[in-house]
């Protein structure tokens, strides 16, 4: 990616205004300036490789920048044979980072979608998850986007997305309430307009 895109819905757009990304060595040097800020001293033995690590850990909690959700679910097949219920995959492991302080939230997300006449392969659908989940993110904005993504590549008849995440910009400063999980949820179509079949989504949540 040569840009840190504004809009989160584009993936590697070059954008004139955006911010360009900085060299892996230039990322290395702010993790010394942060441990010099800390109060350490980043010639220490212990924290000498430490921005080496940092910057590889980053390059994997935030690996979502460079994935494009629309193409993961781009191949679908037709031949469901008349299957017209739900769909879904529950307690998909999210990793994300609050884009607010940069600490991490931890969770699941429970994801269903009614076929109307394509579906995707399972695992297509985790990984939309994880793409959003690996980006500096809040809970409701990646809830929406993890909805919005299915939608745009498989017209469904509805989606249903609920997230349940601890985060740890509440749980290890600020307030320290330590057993404080938030949940959001995004309904589409039918599982908005249908109370009943809202209700067999949720009931499958808490199965």
């Amino acid at each position: 990616m040569d840009a840190v895109t504004k809009d989160r819905a584009l993936v590697g757009a070059a954008d004139a205004n955006a911010a360009q990304r900085p060299s892996r060595e230039e990322a290395m040097a702010a993790v010394r300036t942060l441990i010099a800020w800390a109060g350490d001293d980043p010639r220490r033995e212990g924290v000498i490789d430490t921005p080496k690590r940092v910057v590889d850990a980053y390059a994997e909690w935030f690996e979502g920048y460079e994935a494009d959700p629309a193409k993961e679910l781009s191949r679908t097949f037709e031949d469901v044979q008349g299957y017209d219920d739900i769909v879904m995959l529950r307690e998909i492991e999210v990793e994300s980072h609050c884009e607010h302080h940069m600490a991490p939230f931890l969770g699941k997300a429970y994801v269903a979608y009614m076929p109307t006449n394509r579906v995707v392969g399972i695992s297509k659908i985790a990984r939309v998850v994880e793409i959003f989940a690996r980006r500096l993110q809040t809970q409701e904005t990646m809830t929406q986007q993890i909805a919005d993504a299915i939608t745009d590549s498989l017209r469904p008849a509805g989606v249903a997305v609920l997230i349940d995440a601890a985060h740890q910009c509440m749980t290890t400063r600020g307030v320290h309430h330590r057993h404080v999980t938030t949940i959001t949820t995004q309904f589409t179509g039918v599982f908005k307009t249908d109370p009943t079949l809202r209700q067999r989504f949720l009931d499958f949540v808490n199965r």
